[in-house]
């Protein structure tokens, strides 16, 4: 772990040198600030030159810039200012390490947008939003960019840090903003994204949830009920001395299920090695590319995720050739907006293709994931005006996502039925069936032979 010296201010205004191990020089500013010390200067001593230390350390060192011109008498001032009642403390230990949510997200989202709307600048917009966030740990990590900020970092850069907050879409689309110079453009596609995906999330787990847990019901019901249950049964037949037995597709089911607990060690086996050898084969370049390939190809959920994908696209060529960009840089800046590799090939011919003068619109045409309507309105773009048409194509994208997804959500839930109703169906013939013949009794004619 990495070793830092650190000089820092105590309460009576005294300054103390020290040396510790932290992960990083957030965490150790975190730690220093928690045991009532205000750091004057960090400086670390054995890290190692990896890029991932040093793109943590980054977005911190501006914290030693702004604390090394601050004095003993100032800190001592300010900290003996600062009066900690009982009922903060206790709130700050509640809501320590709070989860940042998705609607923490979109209401800083929001309200740095309106701010930016309203013509503030980065760190004034940084500084109002800080004031309005009740989440403890996103405002630590508000509290980073804004550091970052005024050091003269880029917004996305540190939210590229905290990738476990941020979505990946959503840092490519303020970087976007900023590479641009319309961030507040940026920004309104940014809430736009999250209020789009919250709301196709909560239709699909309406949907989803309710199948999946009758589905799992119906899962046990069938496994316990027939290793538990129709032995049982059997057992009664057995001691009444009736000759009638279980079904025929109980008795093999129930058969095949102690074989397979028999033998437990070889399907789970057989499971974990093909989802590792998934897995390896994924993180590989040319597996990666086919998994890609295959979220756009596959059914029911393909073409709204490329719909999805080539709108935010569109989104970001507009956004850039509104502030004057070429097509070809438009096009370079919108490779931020996409992680889907076939998606990224596909951009990349299309830049090549401006180099050397032939069409850019071809290999948008040549995947055949695109509709002719798309790559037409693309064409009659480019002979007259071509943001007036991507204007009309994001419009008219954003009508096509809407008519995709009502088509999803009429036929996944037949799917969904489907499956849960073949599920039924066998869950009543191997586990119903017997219990309902036992109940009625017919097994006891032969029983006492009549």
């Amino acid at each position: 772990m990495p070793v830092y010296k650190y000089r820092a201010a105590t309460r009576q205004g005294d300054v103390v040198e020290n040396r510790i191990e932290a992960a990083n020089k957030f965490i150790l500013l975190k730690k220093l600030k928690q045991s009532d010390l205000l750091p004057i200067s960090i400086t670390s001593i054995n890290v190692k030159s990896s890029k991932k230390i040093n793109k943590q350390k980054r977005n911190l060192e501006t914290s030693n810039s702004v604390l090394k011109q601050v004095r003993a008498e100032q800190i001592r001032k300010n900290i003996d200012g600062r009066e900690d009642t009982f009922w903060k403390k206790a709130n700050e230990i509640l809501n320590k390490g709070k989860k940042i949510t998705k609607k923490d997200i979109k209401i800083f989202t929001q309200n740095f947008y309106l701010l930016k709307k309203a013509n503030f600048n980065n760190i004034h917009a940084l500084s109002t939003v800080l004031e309005t966030i009740e989440n403890p740990t996103l405002k630590a990590i508000v509290e980073d960019i804004l550091l970052g900020v005024e050091a003269g970092e880029n917004i996305y850069t540190t939210m590229e840090y905290y990738s476990s907050v941020f979505p990946p879409i959503y840092v490519n689309m303020i970087k976007v903003g900023e590479m641009s110079g319309a961030l507040t453009n940026a920004l309104e596609q940014s809430v736009r994204y999250l209020e789009d995906t919250e709301e196709m999330n909560r239709k699909l787990k309406a949907i989803l949830v309710p199948n999946i847990i009758q589905f799992v019901g119906l899962f046990v019901l069938l496994i316990v009920g027939t290793i538990v249950a129709m032995p049982m049964l059997q057992g009664v037949l057995d001691q009444f001395g009736s000759k009638d037995k279980l079904p025929k597709m109980t008795i093999q089911f129930s058969n095949f299920l102690d074989f397979v607990i028999s033998i437990w060690y070889i399907p789970v086996g057989i499971i974990i090695a093909v989802t590792a050898i998934i897995i390896w084969y994924v993180h590989t370049p040319k597996g990666k590319y086919k998994f890609h390939l295959f979220k756009y190809k596959m059914p029911v959920f393909g073409k709204l995720i490329y719909a999805i994908d080539f709108s935010r696209l569109c989104q970001s060529i507009l956004l850039n050739l509104r502030n004057g960009m070429r097509i070809q840089e438009a096009l370079e800046t919108g490779k931020n907006v996409s992680n889907n590799l076939v998606m990224l090939s596909i951009l990349e011919s299309a830049i090549n293709n401006t180099v050397t003068g032939q069409s850019w619109i071809e290999p948008f045409e040549e995947s055949g994931l695109s509709t002719p309507m798309i790559t037409e309105m693309l064409k009659i773009g480019m002979q007259t005006d071509l943001t007036e048409m991507m204007e009309k194509l994001v419009a008219y994208m954003q009508i096509d996502i809407d008519e995709i997804m009502q088509r999803i959500i009429k036929i996944l839930p037949q799917i969904v039925y489907l499956i849960v109703g073949v599920m039924l169906i066998f869950v009543v013939i191997v586990v119903l069936v017997p219990m309902i013949n036992m109940y009625m009794g017919g097994w006891m004619f032969s029983a006492f032979d009549l």
